[in-house]
Formats: structure tokens, sequence, C-alpha cells
């Protein structure tokens, strides 16, 4: 489909993201190679860092998922979906969703109310525009509010479901905001967080690395024209990220009663539902 798509645009239309002009601000550096040597997550300004990096890749950031995952980033969000269960008056809340898909896939399941926040505008302007093309093919119409994971504008226990797909790494405070996921659900909530791990096997586990850290990184730069060091940054933050039973462990710090883990396509990714008591 794809490749489709490249063969069949108009003959003027360039192949890749058309490069911004250098005086842009979304072209600022947020990761240089010096700072990827050190540990992402313990950047004083990591928040500031992230918010540049996904500006500046957010026209890419679709394109760049479905090529780099062979378009099993949608399958991951649909099957998270269903392993949360949605029933009709759950009031869900996805936090950094980005462009909307994960927002989207709930909207899909017959939930009372979706809303989608994220700490970058630019993501926000393109989750609002995706969603207003496809209002149609939704049970519900999303709403989308800027936002940090960590100061959650909304009150205690104003949710039935928390998400967030490949965020949690993201954020400043990782065990702040999970305590924020918890304040804002209701009892008997559930959180589903769904995020890159390791798989066991070792032969795959080599290449998957060998893919994420040395391939990856320079075909989504060349796709994106990215500047911002995002892609160089993405291996590095799910290498120094906890997963498995170490992200477990976290959840259960941060006060959620029971955790599950569902690993897909071999470990590359892992599912987390965590519920209230």
């Amino acid at each position: 489909m794809i490749l489709n798509r490249i063969r069949n645009r108009p003959r003027d239309a360039p192949l890749m993201t058309p490069p911004r002009p250098p005086t842009s601000p979304l072209d600022e550096i947020a990761w240089t190679a010096a700072d990827l040597r050190k540990n992402p997550h313990a950047a004083p300004d990591k928040a500031a860092r992230v918010r540049r990096m996904f500006a500046a890749i957010s026209r890419s950031y679709d394109l760049n998922n479905r090529l780099h995952s062979l378009g099993l980033d949608q399958a991951w969000r649909r099957r998270a979906v269903k392993l949360c269960e949605v029933q009709p008056g759950d009031r869900v809340l996805d936090v950094a969703c980005g462009t909307g898909d994960l927002t989207k896939a709930f909207a899909c399941a017959y939930p009372a109310s979706v809303t989608g926040v994220d700490f970058t505008a630019e993501m926000l302007d393109l989750a609002r525009t995706k969603s207003s093309r496809s209002r149609r093919s939704t049970r519900v119409s999303p709403t989308y509010v800027q936002g940090d994971a960590t100061n959650l504008q909304f009150a205690d226990a104003s949710f039935d479901l928390v998400s967030i797909a490949f965020g949690i790494r993201n954020v400043s405070d990782p065990m702040l905001a999970l305590r924020e996921f918890r304040r804002v659900l209701a009892p008997g909530g559930r959180l589903v967080v769904l995020e890159f791990s390791q798989p066991n096997n070792p032969v795959l586990r080599w290449f998957n690395n060998l893919y994420c850290a040395r391939i990856m990184p320079i075909t989504a730069t060349l796709i994106s024209g990215d500047r911002s060091g995002a892609y160089r940054y993405l291996p590095q933050s799910v290498a120094k990220f906890p997963s498995g039973e170490a992200f477990a462990t976290m959840l259960r710090e941060a006060g959620f009663a029971s955790v599950s883990m569902t690993p897909m396509t071999f470990g590359i990714c892992t599912a987390y539902l965590a519920r209230m008591s």
C-alpha cells in the first residue's frame, strides 16, 4: 500500500517531507550525540527537549510509525483497547495521545466519552484534523486538550480508564505520572500502558536492537528531515527505561492493586494492564 502511494504520487510531489526553512523554531536540536551518551531520562530539562522533539517530527510522525513498525503499531493499539474491555459508560482518558490513533481506537469501542491529552500543540493539531475527518467511523467524538501527564487538570476519580501508548518513557517523571493516572481514576478503574520492550529470545533481541539502534534512526531521519535528534533519542529512551517486571513493579509502587502483562509481536512491545482496588 505504501509503495503504491509513492508510485502514484503527483510528479511534482516530494518523496519525503520537504525541508523547513533553516530559521524554523521546529529545527532546534533537542538531543545531541553527547546528550545521548548519557541517560536521556536523567536530563533536567527533559520535558522541554521532548516537546521540541515532537514538534519537529509531528508532520511525519504517522508515516514513520507505519513504515518502521511494518504497520503493526495500529494492531498493537487495537489489542490494547480490547484488553481494557471497554464498557458503554466508561470515561476514557488517553494521555500522550500524539496524533490521536489510540484515542480514535477507544472512540470506536462504545465508551461514554474519550479525552486525549498531549504535551505538544503540533501533535494535537494533527489529532484534531484527523478526528474531524473520521467522525463517521467513531462512536463518540474525542475531545483534545493540551496538558502535562505529571499534572493532569482533571478532578479526582474523573475517569474509568486511562491509557498511554509509547509515551510513559517520555514524561519528565514517570512515577509522578503513574500516580496522577491513579488519582484521576475512579474506584475499579483501569490503566493500560503500551510500551516498547525487549524480546526474550536472544536472536530476536539482537535483530531488534540492530534495527532500532542502527537502521531505524537513519531511515526515519531521512523521511522526516528531522534535525532535532528525535530518532537517535528513541532507541536510547527504550533501552534505558524499565520494562517487563521492572515496570510492573513501578505500577504497583504507584498504588495499583493488580498488574498483568501482555507481550506482543515476540515481545517487541508490551501492554501493561493495571487495576484500581
